[in-house]
């Protein structure tokens, strides 16, 4: 080996532990043999933790093995961040070296894991006398092994455990060679006592602790419903106010919804501001853009004159909590150019040569009526801290959930330090990263904190698109740290989709996200009105509420607001709906038809989504349903109960066809309840 190998070789052993003395022997502990790798859950590596709701379980899995050929045992060891004492589970092997454990976690903040193997002897030894009994060789010295391992375990052991180790102890003295005195020594429940107190001086841990985020359960599963507080009032040409919104919250919640998701609800600038369909110029009275944050009234942590007052604020969130309803704020961090920020702290600003401030852009747009944070400002410790009483400010009032408007354009770093710190201290704050940026931007932003993420569902329209979207969010390794947050509509997008296809295709892309989705939200009333009108050859919706007072007739002919009632009512009566990584795509013989199913390990359930992704012509596909894993024979009858018609059909066989007519029901989401078999029965849907 050449010197400059072997030198590298020595100052990696050295890095790794490997410490040489003078008489060349390493002073490691060498008799440690079984290796602990490939430890999962894991994000890069331990840098970030991998995400789970309060009643989840974590599934830890792990490559364990040693040389030679003998028992190994392993375990799953886990504590709550600041925990002093390990709790553990046992892994059962799996086969091919891979090993499996669980853990439920049941209260919110973060959790650490590691996994240790160790050799077991003593189920070597089970194992190997059983092998020398059934071969006829002589056991007797063998039995005297055994029972120096047992009364090994029985010094370690105490009570009850004890008293039964000495039962068998005597029991294998006395043992003559004949299966009936020889069945104590592979007994199960020896060998469960001796799990128990085993030998663990030579074990092999990970050398790592894994982290895991534990947040509320809303942040798997909730239905969002989106409204601008100023077009709420009930009748035209009034300018809403907070008052009207809790008059509206009756209704949001009949509809189904448990988050109100408010646009910023702060004053207004004036310089720049921006008129109807984003002119550059505003006309007298235009209201301006509500994310233009800052004005004579105040900043982030005012209330808009016009919407009322702080206390009118506080009314409404008290409100919202009697019917089930959360309110989440809009979290903007930039700035108009006339919030009070910019004339006392101009240093968070980047400024041009000829002393003005650089407003928001990307190119070609420009957006003067906003003016970015300079998180690369020499002051930007003072301006995070800053930042971050914003949140705390709106955290005292009783806000416990953040849609953050475009966090893709301030720092990592700062997300990951606000939202670590603010979860310490409040751990049931939700995070909602409203993100349509780039595949890895959008993935780092979940690793750093964000409880959810907005994706590109809203884009995805044909079988394939959809399926292979789906599949990249729940079958990689991203299913463990990005919850999505599927949106049809939002104040800045109106896909074609929904310009041309009309009521039948609002009605599709609802079922879509609803039923694929456990978080998902709507804009409305736009969404409930099937409003397709677009600016010409953009996905922007005319005379958008962004930039002007709207009045909306919210129960026009024609409009979802039933059929979006429906819809969320049952995916609240229903477990399998209540999770977005269930998911199994299956063969409809038509492309035009997205058929899929979801279970629950709850209730012996099965849904079956059927959805036409033509909003404009019939469809009819044979769907291919898996009776074997719903523990069918071929030629039993089963219920399938549509929840969206409330029609049920008797099925049979593996093939049933079924016809979609968009105008009338472009979807149909079927509950199939089969006879009751054990839990496990499902294993071929994980």
């Amino acid at each position: 080996m050449p010197v400059e190998n072997l030198v590298g070789c020595v100052a990696n052993m050295q890095r790794t532990g490997w410490r040489g003395n003078h008489g060349g022997i390493m002073t490691v502990e060498g008799r440690k043999r079984v290796v602990v790798e490939n430890v999962q859950p894991r994000v890069e590596n331990g840098r970030f933790p991998a995400k789970r709701v309060t009643g989840e379980d974590v599934v830890v899995s792990a490559d364990i093995f040693a040389d030679g050929h003998d028992e190994l045992d392993a375990e799953v060891l886990y504590r709550k961040a600041g925990d002093t004492r390990w709790r553990s589970v046992p892994m059962d092997f799996d086969g091919n070296d891979r090993w499996t454990g669980r853990f439920r976690v049941e209260e919110a903040g973060e959790y650490v894991f590691t996994v240790e193997g160790w050799m077991d002897r003593f189920a070597t030894w089970q194992r190997d006398l059983r092998k020398r009994y059934d071969a006829g060789r002589d056991i007797a010295l063998e039995l005297l092994v055994g029972i120096d391992l047992i009364e090994r375990a029985e010094r370690r052991s105490c009570g009850a455990d004890r008293e039964k180790l000495a039962a068998f102890i005597a029991k294998l003295r006395s043992a003559k060679d004949d299966a009936g005195n020889l069945s104590d020594a592979w007994s199960p429940e020896l060998g469960a006592i001796m799990r128990r107190y085993t030998d663990r001086s030579r074990a092999s841990r990970l050398d790592r602790e894994l982290p895991v985020r534990v947040e509320r359960r809303k942040a798997l599963f909730s239905t969002w419903y989106e409204r601008f507080p100023r077009s709420c009032a009930s009748e035209p040409g009034r300018h809403g106010t907070l008052k009207d919104c809790l008059k509206l919250l009756p209704e949001i919640a009949r509809m189904g919804f448990d988050v109100f998701y408010l646009p910023p609800i702060h004053p207004i600038g004036v310089t720049s501001r921006k008129g109807r369909n984003n002119r550059p110029l505003a006309d007298p009275g235009d209201p301006g853009s509500p994310w233009a944050i800052g004005g004579e009234a105040g900043g982030h942590k005012a209330v808009h004159p016009d919407l009322g007052t702080m206390e009118d604020f506080d009314a409404l969130l008290c409100g919202a909590s009697e019917l089930g309803v959360e309110i989440a704020m809009d979290l903007a961090f930039q700035c108009s150019p006339d919030h009070p920020y910019v004339k006392k702290h101009p240093e968070w600003f980047r400024m041009l040569p000829d002393g003005s401030v650089r407003c928001a852009e990307n190119p070609p747009k420009k957006y003067e009526d906003i003016l970015p944070f300079d998180f690369e400002s020499e002051a930007w410790r003072a301006l995070w801290e800053e930042l971050r009483s914003v949140v705390l400010f709106w955290i005292d009032r009783g806000v416990r959930i953040f849609r953050v408007d475009n966090p893709h354009t301030k720092p990592f770093a700062f997300w990951e330090w606000l939202i670590h710190g603010i979860r310490k201290d409040f751990p049931d704050t939700i995070f909602l990263s409203e993100a349509f940026t780039r595949p890895r931007v959008m993935a780092r932003l979940a690793k750093v904190g964000f409880s959810q993420s907005y994706t590109y569902f809203t884009w995805r329209n044909s079988r394939k698109e959809i399926t292979d979207y789906m599949n990249e969010l729940t079958a990689t390794d991203m299913k463990e740290y990005f919850r999505p947050n599927f949106w049809p509509n939002t104040p800045d997008i109106l896909p074609e989709y929904l310009q041309y296809g009309g009521r039948p295709a609002f009605m599709i892309r609802l079922v879509l996200a609803a039923t694929l989705s456990s978080n998902y939200g709507i804009y409305g009333p736009p969404f409930e009105l099937c409003e397709g009108e677009a600016l010409p050859g953009k996905e922007e919706y005319m005379d958008s509420e962004k930039y002007e007072v709207r009045y909306w007739d919210w129960n026009r002919e024609g409009n979802l607001k039933d059929f979006i009632a429906r819809v969320n009512r049952i995916r609240k009566e229903n477990p399998a709906l209540q999770d977005t990584f269930n998911v199994r795509f299956l063969e409809s013989e038509n492309d035009s038809i997205l058929y899929f199913a979801k279970w629950s390990g709850h209730v012996w359930e099965t849904i079956l989504v059927v959805v036409s992704l033509d909003p404009f012509h019939a469809q009819t596909g044979r769907l291919h349903v898996p009776i074997r894993e719903l523990g069918l024979c071929g030629g039993e009858p089963y219920l399938c109960h549509d929840l969206l018609s409330d029609e049920k059909y008797i099925w049979t066989g593996e093939r049933n066809v079924i016809h979609l007519n968009p105008p009338v029901l472009p979807a149909r989401i079927f509950r199939v309840r089969t006879r009751l078999k054990r839990e496990t029965d499902f294993d071929y849907f994980m």
